[in-house]
């Protein structure tokens, strides 16, 4: 037994460097097969078993990509550069002032938003496809969401925070009923998103990132007392898994055959479900928090 877990050990956990090499080959083989269009099927299976491994040595070695990551992060900190950047007015604002950073990180992600919204209403345009339209009309109103949390002043007082909170919330919530409104339709015509070319490789890399991005987001907001700063993150947290979800279908629909259709109508069902089934948990969280707070404030102003 304990030669078979030491075998395991040896072929599952990797240190970070063989990690890497694995990750790195095995996504590259399963992309190479499908952008080249390779018919070899003991090639795709290879590629199959190689992304498999990926994934597994990618899941197993994190705890080596999460401290290679805080190893870099220092260093970059303690870099010439950076001590120069914090030397600057700005530089030292953006880095000791929590408010002001996300102010930053808010209107940059309302740049990427509207460069998203012009790209899927292009696209929809374009390709006469009512699916970019609806997902843009979509990322439209999470941009109206971040113009509402960018209007709220740093330093202002809390019921003002709490308020903006809770309306993000009563949004999502609204906004989710839109959703799922194109996650039935798109179950019931058993259609979905199409990227043209190779376009859907860069769209996957982008809502993997973006998921990432915003959970470790709304991990890091949790310690700081901010609802403005939680909503923020919320909001490209429920961007992301909307992006996820839109990607999940175009692959479907491009790597799909025609014989596959009941489980492209499960797949899209599934998927879109979860979806809308963690912005409601997470948009009543929201608003159960924010009332909860509110109510807090109020009694405490009421003795005082």
């Amino acid at each position: 037994m304990e030669k078979f877990k030491r075998l395991l050990k040896m072929i599952f956990f990797l240190p970070l460097l063989p990690t890497l090499i694995a990750a790195v080959f095995g996504y590259g083989f399963v992309l190479a097969v499908a952008i080249f269009d390779i018919q070899n099927p003991p090639l795709q299976y290879a590629s199959y078993f190689a992304s498999a491994y990926a994934l597994v040595v990618t899941v197993t070695g994190f705890p080596h990509f999460m401290r290679a990551a805080s190893a870099i992060k220092r260093r970059v900190s303690e870099s010439a550069a950076v001590q120069k950047l914090r030397s600057t007015a700005v530089g030292a604002k953006y880095t000791s002032d929590v408010h002001f950073r996300n102010r930053v990180s808010l209107y940059f992600g309302l740049t990427v938003n509207l460069a998203y919204i012009v790209m899927k209403l292009s696209a929809g345009i374009v390709y006469r496809s009512a699916w970019f339209v609806s997902l843009a009309v979509y990322y439209a109103l999470l941009a109206v969401m971040r113009l509402f949390l960018l209007r709220h002043k740093p330093g202002g007082d809390d019921i003002d925070e709490l308020r903006r909170y809770r309306m993000c919330g009563f949004l999502l919530l609204i906004m989710n009923q839109a959703l799922a409104g194109i996650v039935i339709f798109m179950v019931h015509q058993n259609r979905g998103f199409r990227y043209p070319g190779v376009l859907i490789y860069a769209m996957a890399f982008y809502s993997f990132y973006a998921v990432i991005t915003a959970a470790v987001g709304i991990v890091k907001t949790r310690r700081r007392q901010s609802p403005v700063l939680s909503a923020t993150k919320a909001v490209s947290f429920v961007a992301a898994l909307v992006s996820i979800l839109s990607l999940t279908t175009a692959m479907l629909a491009q790597f799909g055959s025609g014989d596959d259709a009941d489980f492209r109508r499960s797949m899209t069902a599934a998927v879109g479900g979860g979806v809308c089934t963690v912005v409601i948990i997470m948009a009543s969280y929201m608003i159960r928090r924010a009332n909860k707070e509110l109510k807090k404030l109020k009694i405490n102003n009421s003795q005082t």
